[in-house]
């Protein structure tokens, strides 16, 4: 595992500038996923000595569980398909397994599915959120579509590690990112006991937004960022990883009350596209949750 620093040399993208046709990206998302899936998980049994030369299914091997012609299927690989029916992805996602959201990605991808429109003010925190976040008991902070840290309560700052100056960052043009500090700052490290899961989260739910979003430059000029900043995130990237995580266990080795267990849920706001609201909280009883009240009373003093 690496540091996470800037090496100083250029990586392969994976797809991750907009100038990246969807037929281009569905193409490196089936072979992602094709190299992901082992003959054995489908029950396809390797003839007597034979070698393979790829990770995961021959582009021959899928096109026949989904019942299509290699030529057809090699075709979608390459880019050079288009209007492909429901029947097709239907077939290609039962023979690859795909996961609801990845099956959601493959439909995204494969109907260039317009973009998500923006309201032109979806960063800015509207009264309400601002008076829920600060009102929330529990840890809480509010995120945007390219994991800016919009606002948050002081227990959300003083869990997720905020230095006094990223607090008073936030709401400018020089916000904290949620995916910088993970996979640029090595501090994260320390303080996420799970930091590949975390890693894991935050590439998926990139990869979600560029094709919910594939005009948004500023957006694909972060994760350009992260791709030849991180080779952490690069190496994910790669994999092609779609999904919407919206609640799990995070642990933390918090550098003021020691290691913690919360339970994580990720609210999305409808009315504010892309604007998440992350909230934390520890089971009632439980040593976490005694820390996690301390950390609060130290916050508050």
């Amino acid at each position: 595992m690496t540091d996470g620093h800037a090496s100083g040399r250029r990586r392969d993208d994976g797809g991750v500038m907009a100038g990246k046709s969807s037929s281009e990206e569905l193409g490196a998302f089936l072979r992602a996923r094709r190299a992901a899936v082992t003959p054995q998980e489908l029950g396809i049994t390797p003839s007597y000595g034979e070698r393979r030369r790829v990770p995961g299914l021959r582009r021959e091997e899928l096109a026949e569980l989904a019942g299509l012609s290699t030529t057809y299927y090699t075709r979608l690989e390459r880019g050079e398909s288009h209007q492909v029916s429901d029947a097709v992805l239907d077939a290609i996602a039962r023979a690859l397994k795909l996961s609801p959201d990845e099956r959601a990605h493959l439909y995204r991808l494969a109907r260039a599915v317009p973009p998500v429109r923006g309201t032109g003010h979806e960063d800015q925190v509207r009264g309400p959120i601002r008076a829920l976040v600060d009102s929330s008991l529990g840890a809480v902070v509010l995120v945007g579509r390219r994991t800016d840290i919009l606002a948050g309560n002081s227990l959300g700052y003083a869990l997720w590690n905020l230095t006094t100056e990223e607090i008073a960052a936030i709401g400018t043009p020089d916000a904290p990112n949620q995916a910088r500090r993970v996979f640029l700052d090595p501090r994260s490290r320390e303080l996420f006991a799970d930091w590949e899961r975390q890693a894991e989260d935050l590439a998926s739910y990139l990869r979600l937004a560029t094709a919910e979003r594939p005009d948004d430059l500023a957006l694909h000029r972060l994760v350009s960022e992260l791709a030849t900043g991180s080779d952490d995130f690069a190496r994910l990237w790669r994999d092609h990883p779609v999904r919407d995580c919206l609640h799990t266990v995070r642990r933390y080795r918090h550098p003021v009350v020691g290691e913690l267990e919360v339970n994580e849920e990720i609210l999305r706001l409808p009315d504010d596209p892309g604007q998440r609201l992350v909230v934390s909280a520890a089971t009632a009883g439980t040593p976490s949750a005694d820390r996690l009240a301390l950390l609060g009373a130290l916050t508050a003093g």
